[in-house]
């Protein structure tokens, strides 16, 4: 198998099973409806752990493009091969949604309330503010990224370092999920945004693209330092490309200050989905 056939099947894998939670815990007639968010960020874990099992041998399971952007920025990746790696990853997470929608079709028109089913694509903040929302995702896709290298420098049982990433996911979910759904990847919004928008799902309403640029931008930033970060602090290498980046995100995130505007009310979308 091609590395970019790899990271398209995973990251299809990994948002069919993401995002079928999502569908499960918020859907009409579901039976587990109303499990909650304990059952959602393990159901999360479990996805990645078991996506990187897959296609790890293959593509070394980026999975997400601010993965793959902190890979290359601290020089275990190459950068010629970033763009197929992204492009197969979103198509992936497009791929993965509409697993999902078919999977659950009955139920989108059980589902009355529109917010509950875009829940179930695509991420939402608790609390609109563009600000704090872009800086939530920076935050924990900075922590995936510094999570995943420093997991990758220690020694494990053979096949143990899948599942420790897992429970990476479950942590981070549980810690700096509630604000804005945890999506620390552009595939698994983007892309099942874009699934939201194209398929013909009962009652779907907007797809909310007023919001959809944070997280990509928030994961694409957190996960550029994360990767910078790693490369100069624990791996003493320093390179101007820190203190470069790191300029631009404070520019970057001093505009979203100065002239974010707080989404309207539909950013807020009312569901217990990840």
């Amino acid at each position: 198998m091609s590395a970019v056939l790899a990271e398209f099947l995973g990251t299809a894998l990994l948002v069919a099973l993401g995002n079928g939670v999502g569908a499960g815990v918020s859907l009409s007639k579901s039976y587990a409806k109303d499990a909650g968010w304990i059952v959602i960020t393990f159901a999360w874990g479990f996805a990645v752990a078991l996506s990187v099992y897959a296609v790890g041998q293959f593509s070394g399971a980026h999975l997400n493009p601010a993965v793959t952007l902190g890979l290359a920025f601290d020089g275990s990746f190459a950068w010629a091969d970033v763009p197929g790696y992204m492009i197969a990853q979103v198509l992936g997470g497009i791929v993965g949604a509409s697993i999902v929608y078919l999977h659950y079709l009955p139920h989108w028109a059980e589902t009355k309330d529109p917010a509950t089913k875009l829940g179930v694509f695509a991420t939402s903040p608790a609390i609109p503010h563009t600000f704090a929302n872009v800086v939530s995702e920076l935050i924990a896709t900075f922590l995936l990224v510094v999570g995943i290298l420093s997991i990758g420098a220690n020694t494990f049982s053979d096949g143990l370092n899948p599942l420790i990433v897992g429970f990476l996911i479950v942590s981070l979910g549980m810690s700096f999920g509630g604000t804005t759904g945890y999506a620390m990847n552009p595939a698994r919004d983007l892309g099942p945004r874009i699934a939201h928008f194209i398929l013909p799902i009962a009652g779907k309403g907007s797809s909310n693209w007023g919001y959809a640029w944070i997280p990509v931008l928030g994961p694409v930033l957190g996960g550029s330092l994360g990767g910078l970060f790693y490369r100069s602090v624990f791996s003493g290498k320093d390179t101007p490309a820190f203190i470069i980046v790191g300029l631009v995100t404070i520019v970057i995130l001093g505009l979203c200050y100065k002239f974010g505007i707080r989404p309207n009310k539909e950013t807020s979308v009312a569901s217990k989905s990840a």
